[in-house]
């Protein structure tokens, strides 16, 4: 191992050293990315052992530096980065440090705010890389942090973002198409999960995505990835598309005639799945607070703002983004690069931290 800024030694008796640790990629560096992250391992050391960043040194320099000043002025302590060479040496490296497995040939920081094609390309390597060492079993789970889908497309990278772009990764690696490799993506925090039928698509083009097979096979991989992490067979409510969920067709027959015979055909599969139900109160109902116990484990939704507006609205800073259908643990931050406070010191690593204990669950 290379220790560029700290010598890594062993951990502190009574912490975890054992078992895979779990990959964060420092997402578009001229976002809130690298910020989010320096901040989670200075205000929760202990909760991010064993993890380490993906990415290049002199970006997460840049962040320490910016997370040290908001934490205690001009003369605040960064802190110190130990450079990894492989993922097991993550668990060696002293609390208060942060590891980072540096990439070569990534570019060093990018002007905060900026769009560029270059900062897309240096998140989208790192992304390919975890995701790689995922599905080689060298880690846990993958936490992202954001990126900048204009930034990739400048970067000449044809997915629209991170849950197309593992999706490509893990259909390679299991020498499949991607068609074969569907997945889907869930948005989750203590209340509310919801699941997309659609994902990175136009709001037309979302409504066309309502088909009966693609809402069965969201059904289907909900209640397969959710089995596993509550032990038992999530109640599925399935939200409609149209105003009060088509009103008996009066406001449109897609509940009908598609929604309603994709239920019933899940259902015949031993899938508690239920609805279709009114869009504007079923995430309502699913919501579980001490006061009120959600009747539902998760909400399907149509489309992508459907889903995520209701999830977002209770606070992006517990929000987990998790994609579902992967041979692979990945969860991300509720929000994106947020360019217009990136530099600031203001941005709120909660998420990231949300994402971290998330992935942690998923991964057990």
């Amino acid at each position: 191992m290379s220790a560029t800024e700290n010598q890594a030694r062993p951990p502190a008796a009574g912490l975890p050293s054992s078992g895979l640790p779990i990959a964060i990629t420092q997402g578009d560096c001229a976002g809130i990315g690298p910020e989010i992250i320096a901040k989670a391992f200075r205000s929760a050391p202990q909760a991010l052992r064993g993890c380490f960043v993906v990415g290049e040194l002199q970006t997460l320099r840049r962040a320490t530096a910016l997370a040290a000043r908001v934490a205690e002025g001009e003369q605040g302590i960064a802190q110190p980065i130990a450079v990894i060479s492989s993922p097991d040496e993550a668990w060696a490296v002293p609390e208060g440090a942060i590891a980072l497995l540096e990439l070569p040939g990534l570019p060093g920081p990018q002007p905060y705010g900026q769009i560029s094609a270059a900062a897309g390309d240096a998140a989208a390597q790192c992304v390919v890389w975890a995701a790689q060492a995922a599905l080689r079993q060298e880690i846990a789970a993958l936490v992202t942090a954001p990126l900048h889908k204009e930034a990739l497309h400048l970067a000449g990278v044809s997915f629209p973002g991170h849950t197309e772009l593992l999706q490509a990764e893990a259909a390679r690696h299991a020498g499949v198409s991607i068609a074969q490799m569907p997945v889907r993506m869930m948005l989750a925090n203590d209340e509310l999960r919801t699941v997309l039928v659609s994902i990175h698509v136009s709001l037309r083009d979302a409504i066309a995505a309502v088909t009966q097979p693609q809402i069965l096979q969201t059904l289907r991989i909900t209640h397969e990835a959710l089995s596993k992490s509550l032990g038992r067979a999530p109640r599925i409510a399935v939200a409609g598309l149209n105003p009060h969920a088509g009103e008996g067709g009066i406001f449109g027959r897609e509940e009908i005639e598609i929604i309603a015979p994709a239920i019933a055909a899940a259902q015949a599969q031993g899938i508690d799945a239920c609805g279709p139900f009114a869009p504007d109160t079923v995430f309502m109902r699913a919501r579980n607070t001490r006061a009120h116990p959600g009747e539902f484990d998760a909400v399907l939704a149509m489309y992508h703002d459907q889903g995520l507006i209701p999830v977002k609205y209770l606070g992006v800073e517990n929000g987990v983004n998790v994609t579902l259908g992967l041979p692979l643990v990945r969860t991300s931050p509720d929000h994106g690069t947020a360019f217009d406070i990136a530099g600031q010191g203001i941005a709120d690593e909660a998420s990231l931290l949300q994402a971290v204990h998330m992935a942690r669950s998923l991964a057990r």
